[in-house]
């Protein structure tokens, strides 16, 4: 997930986000090729939306954009752009809450649009493979907001418990016990979920 100077050939983001506060249009442009797929991902699976989710990585590029100078290198660079985009996405549940309309399991077929990737694959296992993964986001979906946010970070995001701490602002120990508490919880969801499915 992280994107620094591994082959030596590449700017790290920290000197990436450092050239854009010099005027460096070209680094603003690469910062964005590098995280737009995953921050949408990212929001997607907070909010179940991909619109919804793609609006909000408009906005945190936005706000990198003006507040390139809030940047200090004393944290990665990651951390801080997942902050932003995690602050949005929470912002936005919190709004929905409001307006009464956030549903634990709203998502359904016609809800999503689907990318079948691999060609090679039958109608049924393409259906199945839908299936599967509309069940683990009605499950995420479904999770309090302090777990789905740590689940989201580590196992679909793959950021270290560090990376997790510095952006929420909590206890490595925190971090961890949220992670294992929330990974339970998710099992039992997607079990209670299948049951319904085979029923």
């Amino acid at each position: 997930m992280n994107n620094d100077n591994k082959n030596g050939s590449s700017p790290s983001d920290e000197e990436l986000i450092e050239q854009f506060q010099h005027e460096n249009l070209y680094a603003f442009e690469e910062i964005v090729r590098r995280y737009k797929d995953q921050l949408v991902n990212f929001a997607y699976r907070f909010l179940g939306d991909i619109g919804e989710a793609e609006d909000i990585v408009q906005e945190t590029f936005l706000r990198v954009y003006r507040k390139k100078k809030a940047y200090r290198n004393v944290a990665k660079f990651s951390t801080w752009i997942y902050t932003i985009t995690g602050n949005l996405a929470k912002t936005e549940l919190r709004r929905r809450k409001r307006r009464k309309i956030l549903s634990v399991s709203s998502l359904g077929f016609e809800d999503k649009d689907y990318e079948l990737r691999d060609g090679k694959k039958g109608p049924e296992e393409s259906v199945d493979d839908i299936l599967k993964e509309d069940i683990v986001q009605r499950a995420i979906d479904s999770l309090p907001e302090k777990f789905r946010e740590v689940i989201i970070f580590r196992d679909i995001q793959e950021l270290s418990y560090e990376e997790i701490s510095s952006i929420l602002k909590i206890p490595l120990g925190t971090v961890k016990s949220r992670v294992n508490r929330g990974r339970f919880k998710l099992q039992e969801k997607l079990t209670e979920y299948l049951k319904e499915i085979k029923e």
